[in-house]
């Protein structure tokens, strides 16, 4: 299947985001400061990829 440019964007975006949540999670674990921020940020990673597996399957 092939997507169309908008969602080609919509992914890039989530992919960006992504990244910036996963640095955040690297960041998290290596330095524990609150113990709600490694939970937090694995599920807002695991949405985006959700988000980009719906927009691909569509």
């Amino acid at each position: 299947m092939t997507l169309n440019k908008k969602q080609k964007k919509q992914i890039d975006a989530l992919k960006n985001k992504m990244q910036r949540a996963q640095q955040l999670l690297n960041a998290a674990r290596k330095q524990p400061d609150d113990p709600t921020d490694v939970p937090r940020l694995e599920k807002e990673v695991a949405g985006y990829q959700a988000e980009i597996d719906k927009i691909k399957e569509a």
